[in-house]
């Protein structure tokens, strides 16, 4: 394929990738074919949006050494092995779709796909053993799942999916597809359990509540509001954007005409300097999981790695708001980006909105992965040290690179 064109595709398919929802921000990685020798990759740490054919990187396949000063995605290795390993494929994406994620903690592959999924996929989808993003172990997890299986995509442990197409189109729609086979298999294992087949994800979070809860529910629902700090000033505003406040950060929050919920925003913001924007995630499968954990541990790399090594949980007692509202500040700590709130969901936070908006779609997805876990007896957390490392690495370097 021409070089310049396959840049404009790729460019067009990171896009795709952000719209879709398969990935969190500069997450994932496309690559396309040019010929037996080249491919070309998208750019490490750099946003999707705003991505131009000129900062995608032309890589040799044999040694990975690569044309021009910007450097390629870190799993460059990977999509040269998926291009070496198998001839007829001629484009990849690397995403971190949400029931992929789910199915990578579950320690086994999924086998006897049916129907059209098997036609689109191929009969399995095999489980690539974990290593650290970016490492030789990741990439030869991949090697290995690709060797002993015929499939179009493979999930890789605690990380994501790797799809392989005979072009764009088909890589995407093998995503896709994906998602439809992952949801399956846990839908599965709750008709399994229960006998009664799910008919949303909200029968699954609901179980997973009636089985771990230990205590009764808060009997104060909360509402979600986000927010923002302007200058010395709280920007709160309901989820629709239409019930808009403007309040002084060093004023007080007892006018009754105030939502209850300013006392958490101020507190946080007082606490964290850091912060200029909150996110008060009512995510279903996030509210579920407040409900019966009181320390949210990562299942998926980039919730470490965005988020951090855990996650507290804290109560916030409507009857004394000002107090309460300063122990969630405390639990949600100096260096983590979300704390949840018992039975309310959680408070996802950044220094700037799209930082937050990143907590908490990646919060959301270690929670929905957190949730139908609660089923399985073979998912496993990530190990402190390497999420640590993660974690880390990220905020001294990754982040950086994305401003």
């Amino acid at each position: 394929m021409d070089i310049q064109k396959a840049k404009e595709i790729v460019v067009e398919a990171g896009k795709q990738l952000v719209s879709s929802g398969l990935i969190a921000r500069t997450w994932g990685n496309v690559s396309c074919r040019i010929d037996d020798k080249r491919f070309v990759i998208t750019p490490s740490g750099r946003a999707y949006e705003t991505l131009t054919p000129d900062e995608i990187v032309l890589v040799n396949m044999d040694d990975l050494s690569y044309d021009g000063d910007i450097k390629p995605s870190s799993e460059k290795g990977i999509h040269a092995q998926c291009y070496l390993l198998r001839p007829e494929c001629n484009f990849v994406i690397h995403t971190h779709q949400a029931n992929a994620s789910i199915v990578s903690v579950l320690g086994s592959d999924i086998n006897k796909v049916e129907g059209k999924s098997r036609d689109i996929i191929g009969d399995n989808v095999p489980l690539a053993s974990y290593g650290l993003p970016g490492t030789g172990k990741l990439r030869q997890g991949v090697v290995d799942a690709l060797i002993r299986s015929d499939s179009k995509a493979v999930i890789m442990k605690h990380h994501g999916a790797v799809c392989l197409g005979a072009d764009y189109d088909e890589a995407f729609a093998i995503a896709n597809e994906l998602e439809l086979v992952c949801m399956k298999v846990v839908y599965a294992r709750y008709k399994m359990l229960t006998n009664k087949p799910a008919e949303t994800f909200k029968d699954i979070c609901k179980y997973a509540v009636d089985i771990k809860r230990r205590g009764e529910i808060a009997a104060t629902p909360l509402t979600a509001y986000d927010s923002e700090r302007v200058g010395g000033a709280i920007i709160l505003k309901d989820k629709a954007g239409e019930n808009v406040q403007t309040v002084a950060l060093d004023g007080g929050c007892e006018d009754s005409a105030l939502p209850i919920e300013l006392y958490l925003h101020k507190a946080v913001y007082q606490r964290r300097k850091d912060v200029n924007y909150i996110i008060q995630s009512d995510d279903e499968a996030v509210v579920a999981t407040s409900k019966f954990t009181k320390r949210l541990r990562p299942l998926l790399d980039d919730f470490t790695q965005i988020v951090g090594t855990t996650v507290r949980r804290a109560e916030f007692d409507v009857s004394d708001a000002g107090r309460s509202a300063k122990k969630v500040a405390k639990a949600l700590g100096r260096r983590k980006n979300a704390v949840l709130l018992k039975d309310n969901g959680a408070i996802c936070v950044g220094p700037d909105q799209d930082e937050a908006e990143a907590a908490e779609m990646v919060t959301a997805k270690n929670c929905k992965s957190h949730v139908a876990s609660q089923m399985f007896t073979t998912a496993k957390t990530i190990g402190m040290v390497d999420s640590l490392l993660m974690n880390v690495v990220y905020r001294l370097k990754y982040s950086k690179q994305k401003k």
